[in-house]
């Protein structure tokens, strides 16, 4: 089906366009009319951020001091009483592991609960917001990745990849247009 606000092709049975929201099918029913789409701007995905940040920093600081006082431990047990090269050593390493750590914790908390039946994270939830795809669909594990790292470049370029939500036409982040991704209220 092809769009006639700007002639893109559309999956047969896609309610709105892929390239410019554009609804290609009439709404007839109450059901239907409930299913415009109202996409979240920049401030309450930046509320819904902060949200997020404060959940995943609660839980990472305490899967890190366990994870820091295990290695500590076992460190401990294996090598003995450290000397000061060896105790600035075991805080370079430490530091490193925190930071793989913290990345991993984060990519699971995003990716699994934008890609679970809620399509949301915990701040998204709570702002009754929801990420899906071009159609309105639940997003892949594929598109919930992409999604994910992409955020890491509108992070380098300044934060102008979030700015960037606030100025397009469907409020997409550069992230949410390299994943092909939506945020919407529910």
């Amino acid at each position: 089906m092809f769009c006639s606000n700007c002639g893109s092709e559309n999956q047969d049975n896609a309610g709105f366009c892929s390239s410019c929201g554009f609804q290609l099918k009439e709404i007839s029913s109450v059901k239907q009319q409930a299913a415009i789409r109202v996409y979240a701007g920049f401030w309450i995905r930046f509320v819904a951020t902060l949200i997020d940040f404060v959940i995943l920093l609660i839980g990472e600081t305490i899967i890190l001091y366990i994870i820091v006082v295990i290695f500590g431990i076992t460190v401990h047990i294996i090598f003995g009483p450290l000397d000061a090269a060896g105790y600035v050593n075991l805080k370079a390493i430490a530091k490193i592991l925190c930071f793989i750590t913290g990345i991993i914790l984060n990519w699971c908390y995003f990716t699994l609960l934008e890609t679970s039946s809620k399509q949301a994270t915990a701040g998204k939830v709570a702002l009754g917001l929801i990420v899906t795809d071009l159609n309105g669909g639940r997003i892949s594990s594929d598109e919930a990745n992409r999604r994910y790292w992409g955020k890491y470049l509108s992070t380098i370029i300044l934060c102008i990849g979030y700015i960037m939500a606030g100025l397009t036409q469907k409020k997409q982040a550069l992230h949410d247009i390299m994943a092909g991704t939506l945020v919407i209220r529910k």
